[in-house]
């Protein structure tokens, strides 16, 4: 039993990870408009994605938003601090190991 349950729970998440993929190139349309507001701006994209499901069924939505948003928010603050990673922490308000997991987790060089 235990096993099926934890192939049914890799399986889960490989179909995550494809629906993920998959309409990924529909999140990154999330650019910030001068004249607009940010939130505006992921609205439009999200109603956007959600319009393009036809139909299908997503996963996870929060975790799949929010990393399309936390990594270009990593690389340009990481970028805007050339590379200082306390810095960025702080201005990200959070501590310089969480910062570095992220880092790690997005496969953003260390050493940037």
């Amino acid at each position: 039993m235990i096993i099926g349950a934890v192939a049914r729970q890799i399986d889960s998440n490989r179909i995550e990870q494809h629906q993920i993929e998959q309409h990924q190139e529909t999140l990154t349309v999330l650019q910030a408009n001068s004249t607009e507001p940010l939130r505006e701006c992921v609205r439009k994209a999200l109603k956007d994605y959600l319009q393009s499901l036809d139909g299908h069924e997503v996963n996870d939505l929060h975790k799949m938003v929010m990393s399309e948003v936390e990594f270009p928010v990593l690389e340009t603050l990481l970028d805007y601090t050339q590379g200082n990673q306390t810095q960025a922490a702080r201005l990200l308000g959070m501590s310089r190991s969480t910062l570095r997991k992220k880092m790690a987790h997005y496969g953003i060089r260390q050493d940037a």
